[in-house]
């Protein structure tokens, strides 16, 4: 594996920026965003398209796409952060489907935007599939193509069709899934900030926030705390009228919000170049992204440069909450991803690992994305998509703006809206919850792979500590 230092492969391929626009002393705007990932800059984008007079300011401690906006697996994707489940169950069919119509239209958004802004991020819609290659994992995907709804789009297939999309061994059968694009998340975050920078947002870099307080309530206005929400930097005071938390997996480095969301770990490698003669015998031509439907999943996209990106969790999560934010990955994790690929492709037993990284997701206690905003505080926050978050970044985007700026809309009725999770257990309860979780998905995953067409035992019991 290349020795390189870029957090991310992407980050390595375009060059990581130098912070910039550092700021310099304390101020007042309109609107302040601490974390200038997808959520942060697609909310700073929509509110200058409703507003171009505000001032909007973005607080950033690397810079613009540092976090899991230049780390993750490239997928565009229409999923439901946790699934539709729960939503059907508390707010009805009509509002989830309204959910799930949003976020199948938030795909076609981001192509929309990114060829609207001359934003080149090598995306290509070429659907998503999912690949059984264990009887338990063929009736789990039975089952996700019985429950989902028909705005999702799932198509099963047989073992034939889906070797078809592409190649993988001990292929049982499988879903494809149409809403889903492949993408550079580094080239999109980078070509997003540069439009952010021209429509005069301010993205202050290299400005590390170490606490948000929320502002007065109107009928307390002689209480402790400022008037104004704001955000306490090594570098100075911010104020606005609204403060936007979009810290996602660091949240938990933010004074009080230590148990506010869980960081946890993901991990990526790249292969080497892979020659076109390969890429025919394992018939990946579509450039759909691909996952297994194991309980410790695997997921990849084929780059443009014609490589395999391709995740998992790794090492899940660090006592404490630790943050990984260097983007260091353990060799064990190279080599099981790498495994997972010469699993799939025996083909490609020869090729090398060009380079691997990790990078930190934030999971609510619930396992499902949130937005909102209190405005007697000034408060608002989004994030917590748990892996599924390059469109759903988007939908929460273009929702907060519509909070902010006080419209009500479609957007802000969706279900997502102002749900609100309690904090995790505190250690060592949530160490020792998130190493039994993920124990029990790879006893289960060792167990199915030896037979049986039932979902393990383990994984049922995983599930149930889980809270999924």
């Amino acid at each position: 594996m290349s020795k390189v230092h870029a957090v991310s492969h992407w980050w390595n391929q375009i060059g990581e920026p130098e912070p910039s626009d550092i700021l310099q002393g304390s101020l007042t705007c309109d609107v302040v965003i601490v974390g200038a990932g997808f959520t942060g800059m697609w909310t700073a984008y929509y509110l200058k398209k409703l507003d171009p007079s505000l001032d909007i300011r973005i607080i950033e401690a690397r810079f613009a796409g540092f976090g899991a906006s230049g780390r993750n697996g490239g997928w565009l994707t229409n999923t439901i952060t946790g699934g539709h489940e729960w939503y059907l169950k508390k707010f009805g069919v009509e509002a989830t489907k309204r959910f799930q119509l949003a976020m199948n239209d938030t795909v076609a958004e981001v192509i929309r935007v990114a060829e609207a802004e001359g934003i080149d991020a090598d995306i290509f819609k070429g659907g998503s599939l999912m690949v059984a290659r264990t009887p338990a994992a063929m009736q789990r995907t039975s089952k996700v193509f019985e429950s989902a709804l028909p705005e999702e789009g799932w198509q099963r297939l047989s073992a034939k069709e889906s070797q078809e999309h592409i190649n993988i061994s001990d292929t049982l059968g499988g879903l494809w899934l149409p809403d889903c694009a492949r993408i550079h998340p580094a080239k999109l975050a980078s070509g997003l900030a540069n439009v952010l920078r021209k429509m005069g947002v301010r993205i202050h870099e290299g400005t590390i926030t170490s606490q948000i307080i929320p502002g007065r309530e109107p009928d307390d206005p002689i209480g402790p705390g400022p008037k104004l929400p704001t955000v306490i930097t090594e570098k100075g005071e911010v104020q606005a009228q609204v403060v936007l938390r979009a810290t996602e997996g660091f949240t938990t480095l933010l004074k009080g919000l230590k148990r506010q969301w869980l960081p946890l770990n993901s991990s990526m490698i790249v292969t080497e170049e892979i020659p076109e003669n390969l890429w025919n015998e394992i018939g990946w031509s579509g450039y759909d992204t691909v996952e297994d439907a194991a309980h410790i999943y695997s997921y990849a996209q084929r780059t443009k440069d014609n490589r395999i990106a391709i995740g998992g969790r790794g090492k899940p999560y660090r006592f404490g909450s630790e943050v990984n934010a260097s983007g260091d990955i353990a060799p064990e994790t190279v080599e099981q991803l790498s495994n997972v690929v010469k699993t799939w492709f025996p083909a490609l037993s020869g090729i090398g690992v060009d380079y691997g990284w990790s990078g930190v997701l934030g999971v609510p206690r619930t396992w499902r994305a949130t937005l909102g905003l209190h405005p007697g505080s000034g408060m608002a926050w989004a994030g917590g998509y748990v892996g599924t978050g390059v469109a759903a970044t988007n939908l929460a985007g273009r929702t907060m703006a519509d909070l902010i700026t006080g419209r009500e809309t479609e957007l802000t009725t969706l279900p997502w809206v102002n749900q609100e999770a309690r904090f995790w257990e505190p250690e060592p309860l949530r160490w020792i919850g998130i190493q039994s979780v993920y124990l029990g998905y790879r006893l289960a995953d060792k167990s199915e792979s030896a037979g049986g067409d039932k979902t393990s035992v383990f994984a049922k019991l995983a599930n149930l500590l889980a809270g999924r």
